[in-house]
């Protein structure tokens, strides 16, 4: 069979759409990969749209908009009062209006009484069907930090952290975490006591707190690539840079609830409860910017509750999107749904619908209902009982792991499609990065598709090139660009447990306790203490983690951070 040909407007390549690098790309844009580049930086896990390696920077907070003049109601004017005189003249010439009596008066009495005001009922905790997790977390981080993301405080070896280090500001000891999850340039953390701490950059509410901050600007490049411990103040603001309780002050919460579970976007956050309701701050952003919350155009700085979502089980977000699962097994999509990313067909004149949680064309039901959801930049994954792997979203690189219309311009699967290449395969763990997907199998294996031409698969490229013509796209060059067929990541020693991604970047976490990764690493997220690509998958070893039992990880836009169970609750 001829080599298969990626079409000629094929989508170029694009860096780590959550966040912006310090690399220049390599190519341009070929594609229409709808996402934000957090404007100077995080567009996290992800956006599928322009690549944001090209520049490095923040994005401006969004500045809330001036109410205008004419939108205040103007001072009522106070009517000049007649002076005694004339106001005795007056009256006198003007007969008094004659009263009116009857159903007349008793009808318009009834128009303009005011109706009594109505009683919100509290929040009452409904049957618990959530656990959170027991065991507390060592958190272990490592890439770029010049916008807080890594939780290290205002050190200035906080900016660069080339290999895993421990973040004391989170030892189990201290902080308590059990679980921690990466956006695109945030963290979210939840800790035994069901606090939820947060830290990184807060332009849109991603935080969830005040971040507001006295402190002036810093000169990024005078800052010292180090992993040295002394150093002095690096000028990033601590309001960002240390994790911080999330606001819940202003929010309803019902008595005796607890948390269970966090998920992290580009700029949006998430927060389940016990009893199975959801809470979201921050905002959504598409192609030409903010796309809304609650509402077209809103960003939310505090948390609310997600009225739509009950019984939920399970929540996770794209750069863009999110996820919930039901106790029933059926899937709930909303946020920004330019990629199909909500597996519905959203049109321009509908789009802000895309706003409000809704279920899509998956299986429920205790036959075939969904147990498991997952996430990239903009394409998702649903497991069924029956492990059926479904997947939907941007395809321009063969992410969702369907062949159809890999390699071409704007290519999308518009609704839940079941990947036929993973029947039988018994995936126990699926995670995305912008357009490559990794996922963990039963037996420990650990597979890989989408785009492979930046070291996003983790397998050298002379094997990519043995592979069948079938499995694989070719660019111009006639150099394999996308792996159609899932593959086995056969660098890695020992059964794969769990795996994490973003951007181009990803980290998989062995039964023995080891973490292995590779790709992008232009800001050392992949923890390998290079800022070259790591082609391979490489197994991380430094002091910090050498003889640490690694149980988890997830990746952000420009880092990465590998955790160590070694509490119990």
């Amino acid at each position: 069979m001829p080599p298969r040909k990626a079409a000629a407007t094929a989508p170029a390549a694009s860096r780590p759409s959550r966040a912006v690098t310090k690399r220049k790309a390599a190519e341009p844009a070929e594609a229409p990969i709808s996402k934000k580049a957090k404007a100077a930086v995080k567009p996290a896990v992800a956006t599928s749209k322009a690549d944001p390696a090209a520049e490095k920077g923040r994005k401006a907070p969004a500045k809330k908009a001036a109410a205008s003049k004419q939108s205040q109601p103007a001072a009522s004017r106070k009517t000049a009062q007649p002076t005694k005189a004339k106001m005795s003249q007056s009256t006198a010439a003007t007969p008094a209006a004659p009263k009116e009596t009857g159903r007349k008066r008793k009808a318009e009495a009834e128009v303009t009484a005011a109706p009594p005001a109505k009683k919100v009922k509290p929040l009452v905790k409904g049957a618990v069907i959530n656990e959170p997790p027991t065991e507390r977390l060592n958190i272990y981080v490592f890439g770029e930090g010049s916008s807080g993301e890594l939780g290290l405080g205002t050190a200035k070896n906080a900016v660069d952290v080339k290999r895993p280090r421990l973040n004391p500001n989170l030892a189990a000891d201290k902080a308590g975490i059990i679980k921690i999850v990466a956006g695109g340039m945030h963290c979210l953390a939840l800790t035994h006591d069901s606090k939820i701490l947060s830290w990184g950059v807060n332009d849109q509410g991603a935080l969830g707190r005040d971040t507001q901050w006295e402190g002036g600007l810093r000169d990024m490049d005078a800052a010292e690539d180090s992993d040295s411990e002394d150093g002095d103040d690096n000028g990033i603001n601590p309001r960002e840079c240390t994790p911080t309780a999330v606001d819940f002050s202003e929010t309803e919460v019902a008595e005796g609830v607890r948390f269970t579970d966090v998920a992290a976007g580009d700029s949006c956050s998430f927060a389940l409860t016990d009893d199975g309701r959801v809470y979201g701050w921050g905002t959504f952003r598409k192609g030409d910017g903010i796309f809304g919350f609650t509402s077209p155009g809103n960003v939310v700085t505090r948390p609310v509750l997600i009225p739509d979502l009950k019984k939920i089980t399970a929540i996770a977000t794209g750069s863009n999107h999110a996820l919930a699962l039901d106790s029933t097994g059926a899937v709930f999509a909303w946020g920004s749904g330019e990629q199909m990313q909500l597996g519905r067909r959203i049109i321009a004149r509908t789009q802000t619908e895309g706003l409000t949680p809704r279920q899509f064309g998956l299986p429920k039901g205790p036959k075939n209902g969904i147990t498991q959801i997952a996430s990239g930049a903009d394409h998702s994954f649903a497991i069924s009982k029956n492990g059926a792997v479904y997947s939907w979203g941007c395809n321009n690189f063969g992410e969702t792991g369907i062949a159809a219309g890999a390699g071409e311009d704007n290519a999308c699967v518009t609704n839940p499609t079941i990947i036929t290449s993973l029947n039988g395969q018994n995936i126990t763990h699926i995670a995305a990065g912008t357009h490559h997907t990794i996922a963990a199998t039963e037996a420990g294996e650990c597979l890989v598709w989408g785009r492979a031409d930046s070291a996003q698969t983790g397998i050298d490229m002379d094997d990519i090139k043995k592979m069948p013509e079938d499995a694989i796209i070719r660019d111009a060059k006639s150099d394999p660009r996308i792996i159609m067929i899932p593959q086995p990541v056969s660098e890695i020693e020992g059964e794969v447990s769990a795996v994490a991604a973003a951007g181009d970047q990803c980290i998989a976490i062995t039964k023995g306790g080891k973490a292995w990764s590779w790709g992008f690493s232009s800001n050392y997220q992949t923890g390998q203490g290079t800022d070259e690509d790591v082609e391979v998958a490489t197994m991380i070893d430094n002091t910090a983690v050498r003889e640490k039992k690694l149980t988890g990880a997830d990746c952000g836009g420009q880092f990465g951070l590998v955790t160590e169970r070694v509490l119990r609750n």
